[in-house]
């Protein structure tokens, strides 16, 4: 795994409420702090990849229970903007 992919990786990882907030304001997600919360449970500390679509769509679908599908997909859209 090169440099770039190590790092997304352990930010998205070790992500906190506040961050989480402030990209979602920042590329017009809608999210709620209880549910960014959540989110925040579902990530920190799994040792997600990101880059491995299998890994994304589990994490994709813990999201979409917690939040909405939409939010799912705008948080996808997120993630292909870090993958590609």
């Amino acid at each position: 795994m090169i440099l770039f992919q190590k790092i997304i990786n352990q930010k998205l990882n070790n992500i906190s409420v506040e961050e989480l907030m402030q990209y979602a304001k920042q590329f017009n997600i809608s999210i709620g702090r209880a549910q960014a919360a959540e989110v925040v449970k579902a990530m920190n500390g799994k040792n997600i990849n990101i880059f491995n679509v299998n890994e994304r769509k589990k994490l994709l679908s813990q999201i979409a229970s917690i939040t909405s599908p939409q939010t799912a997909q705008q948080v996808n859209q997120l993630f292909q903007k870090f993958t590609n």
